[in-house]
């Protein structure tokens, strides 16, 4: 049974074909009824083929300079395997015997010699990767050097049998070598190629346009050699000739290889035909010198052809798959922006796809000739930025997250990766950029991240409530005791003094632990800003400690970290985080045998470091390892989704830091929280200050160096206005109102005021609108606006409050604090 090696082929446009798969030499045996049948082919067709051959032998009957047998061997053992070899040797050694004199020993030679050409033809032909559809340059040059050298096998054993055996002399041995090559090698390149190319027939569907070539090539080489020599002079009968070399170029490049090899084919059958019946212009200097002229010609014309369709086969490849290509970029889901690099000027778009023009909202014509920097926010994160720039410079590939810029002026999320294109001298042409919209995975990490806060906080409610409970009652029964001391007249005085100091340490403690939840529950917080590493663990460990307690000690270990360029409500939800896992691990019940300890300081390479420790249960080895993610969790429901710690671990690692881990089953973890230590920011020397000196009491007159002002109080809460108003009116006058609109109502009609102290947020008009309407028609007010903010909850008042100078105090606001302020305030309209 035959065993032949299979490849598969890819269609190119259905012009033609090319082997995707290097083949393999068969390796089968020739026995078996399908060998059989193919070996009994292949000598039928190469004794016909020979047999038509020594038709025009010229040299001791068996040297002839058309000799076709040599492609249909070529090609028949390329497609049916090097093993039906032996089909050739018994025809060659048949056709030697039966029709030419030669003696039986020197067939049996020359016999040997064709058959070797063949299989080491088509042994060479397979090592150099040739395709059948020599729809390729490389497999036309492969043929052309199979076809020159492989012949010199046959060349060399046929001369030598001749010469040896006495049918040719010594003398002619040069003349039979080079017909005998020069036959064989033609029959290799003319017959071959078409046995090979026809072996994939396809139907050609211009076949009226075929048609008329094949007459048109017909007539010509009718006309070319059916005249005798001598009737046309010489050049005007070569002219005729070279009239069939259009026809071939014709043929090659409308109609691919198989356009060129059935034209050559024709060419081939009508100039033979003409030549060796002594008509046409290479018919004048006897049967040989005339043929081995012709088969130089042949040579021409078929190398030409087999050249132009492969040429054009490739160009029409290289279309394809270009077409290919450019719809591919175009109907991606992600954006793909390629730009050409300009020296002195930087990259300049040349194409945008669909999708990247959906994206932006902008239309080709719109991005074409811009900077890839001008479709970009300047809010590029500075790591992003820096790489982008690195890459542009050194010709190298980035990756980052960045912001575009909407036609519409909203901001696109997306991740961008940028890759250089090079040109065969290595030297960078283009950048294509790709784009990846990630505004929703963007948002709805943010909901997963406020999820797992708003959980992290819940478990910690119970405790949070305590410590906001004793400070409160505290609070209220020193106000009882106050209200007490003041019915008792002048003596309870001092008491209620010592007890407002106590409700005041009350009301502080109770600032603290809302200022701490305000940190936890921000819906804000991708804000960098240079962070000591100390007052963000505090928060955490005042929100935690109550809930340690009954678990564990809580140990604390403050070192001098560095300061870091972060976000205070992201680091500070990690910390919060591997606290309430650090609580988790420890049962209840033994507080005396565990502690939970949080140390800080900076590691060896500068960065700084928080390592949270608990002596819980551990973690085991297979559960370690898949500790960081998604969902993962081994706690039950009540107590954890499974998005903690992978949620610290994406924080930390955009902070440019690591979350490391270790622990030993039985007996704790070590959670390290590792960041960069941000650049020092330079130091300005402040100069010294003069000690304070103890100011003398003021007397009436000194008391009106200072000038009473006019303060404006807005607050949608009257309890909290009416409070200010207490505190400031023994210095200044103070009009309060409740609504923007009242307001605004007092500044058109013209009233004066030097200050203006404003809730951000009150129904109806808020702090915004009345900053916008100062802005308009006030702005030297506007200039005096002092915010107070219990909290920017929406996304316009995060905008705004980012994008604002004028300074915002935040509720509850101590005392002395909004008086500093408004003296500060007051002395800079002073100074201006």
């Amino acid at each position: 049974m035959t065993h032949r090696a299979h490849g598969w082929a890819v269609g190119i446009r259905g012009d033609f074909t090319i082997s995707s798969q290097p083949q393999h030499l068969a390796r089968s045996a020739w026995y078996g009824p399908r060998g059989l049948a193919e070996i009994l082919l292949l000598a039928l067709a190469y004794f016909g083929a020979a047999r038509a051959g020594l038709l025009l032998a010229t040299i001791a009957g068996s040297a002839s300079p058309v000799w076709p047998a040599t492609g249909v061997t070529l090609a028949g053992l390329f497609l049916l395997g090097v093993s039906r070899w032996p089909g050739i040797f018994v025809a060659a050694c048949a056709v030697n015997l039966l029709f030419s004199a030669v003696p039986p020993l020197a067939a049996l030679g020359m016999a040997v010699g064709n058959t070797l050409e063949a299989v080491l033809g088509v042994l060479l032909l397979k090592r150099l990767g040739c395709s059948r559809s020599l729809a390729r340059l490389q497999d036309v040059l492969a043929l052309t050097v199979v076809a020159a050298l492989c012949t010199l096998a046959s060349t060399v054993a046929g001369t030598l049998s001749l010469v040896l055996s006495g049918a040719a002399q010594w003398s002619d041995a040069g003349t039979t070598a080079w017909v005998w090559w020069l036959g064989n090698s033609m029959g290799a390149l003319v017959v071959g190629s078409a046995v090979l190319v026809l072996s994939q027939p396809r139907w050609e569907p211009r076949w009226r346009e075929a048609l008329v070539l094949a007459v048109l090539t017909l007539v010509v080489g009718l006309w070319a050699f059916r005249a005798h020599p001598g009737v046309l002079p010489l050049p005007l009968s070569y002219a005729q000739v070279f009239l069939l070399f259009p026809l071939g170029v014709w043929a090659a490049l409308r109609f691919g290889p198989q356009g060129a090899v059935l034209s050559t084919l024709l060419m081939a059958a009508l100039s033979i035909w003409g030549t060796a019946a002594s008509h046409g212009p290479f018919a004048s200097r006897g049967k040989t010198l005339d043929l081995l002229e012709l088969q130089l010609f042949l040579a021409t014309v078929a190398l030409t052809g087999l050249l132009l369709a492969a040429a054009r086969a490739e160009r029409r490849t290289a279309g394809s798959q270009l077409e290919l290509l450019a719809t591919a970029v175009r109907s991606v889901r992600d954006g793909v922006v390629i730009s050409e690099v300009h020296r002195g000027q930087g990259p300049i778009v040349v194409f945008a796809n669909e999708s990247f023009l959906e994206m932006t909202g902008w239309r080709q014509e719109e991005v074409l000739g811009r900077s890839p920097r001008e479709l970009c926010s300047d809010d590029m994160e500075p790591e992003t930025a820096q790489r982008m720039e690195a890459a542009l410079v050194e010709g190298g590939s980035a990756r980052g997250e960045l912001v575009l810029l909407h036609k519409d002026g909203s901001r696109v999320l997306n991740e961008m990766q940028l890759s250089p294109v090079r040109d065969a001298d290595g030297q960078v042409t283009h950048f294509v950029c790709t784009h990846r919209d990630i505004t929703a995975q963007k948002q709805l990490q943010g909901k997963l991240m406020a999820a797992e806060r708003i959980a992290a906080v819940g478990t910690l409610a119970a405790g949070v409530g305590h410590e906001i409970n004793n400070p409160l009652a505290y609070l209220v029964l020193n106000l009882e005791g106050v209200a007490q001391s003041v019915v008792r007249g002048a003596e309870g005085v001092p008491e209620a003094l010592s007890r407002l100091d106590g409700a005041r340490e009350a009301a502080e403690r109770i600032r603290v632990i809302v200022r701490d939840l305000k940190v936890f529950s921000r819906q804000e917080g991708e804000e960098r800003a240079m962070l000591d590493v100390n007052a963000v663990v505090l928060p955490a460990l005042r929100m935690a400690a109550h809930a340690v307690h009954p678990r564990a000690r809580l140990v604390e270990e403050f070192g001098q970290p560095p300061k870091v360029l972060g976000s205070e409500a992201r680091l500070g939800q990690v910390m919060l985080n591997l606290l309430v896992n650090a609580l988790q691990a420890i049962p209840e019940g033994s507080p005396e045998r565990h502690e939970v300890r949080v140390r800080t300081g900076r590691d060896d390479s500068g960065r700084a470091l928080v390592e949270v420790s608990d002596t819980g249960c551990g973690i085991s080895p297979h559960v370690l390892s898949r500790i960081f993610d998604p969902f993962f969790t081994t706690k039950p429901s009540s107590e954890g989704t499974g998005l903690g710690l992978p949620i610290c671990q994406q924080i930390v690692q955009a902070h440019g830091g690591e979350l490391k881990v270790r622990s030993e089953e039985g007996k704790g973890s070590v959670f390290t929280v590792l960041l960069p230590a941000a650049e020092a920011a330079p130091v300005v020397a402040l100069p010294p200050v003069a000690p304070p000196l103890e100011a003398p009491a003021l007397g009436v007159a000194e008391a009106e160096v200072s000038p009473r002002r006019r303060i404006l109080i807005i607050d949608d809460e009257p309890r909290l206005a009416q409070s200010m108003r207490m505190l400031i009116e023994p210095s200044h006058d103070v009009f309060v109102t409740t609504r923007g609109a009242e307001a605004l109502a007092w500044v058109n009609e013209g009233q004066r005021f030097d200050l203006v102290l404003c809730d951000l947020q009150m129904p109806g008009t808020t702090g915004m609108d009345v900053y916008s309407h100062l802005r308009a028609h006030a702005p030297e007010l506007a200039e005096r606006l002092v915010f107070i903010s219990g909290g920017a909850y929406t996304q316009a008042t995060r905008d705004f409050v980012r994008s604002v100078r004028n300074r915002i105090l935040e509720k509850p606001v101590r005392p002395d604090e909004l008086l500093a302020t408004i003296d500060e305030a007051l002395a800079t309209t002073a100074a201006a």
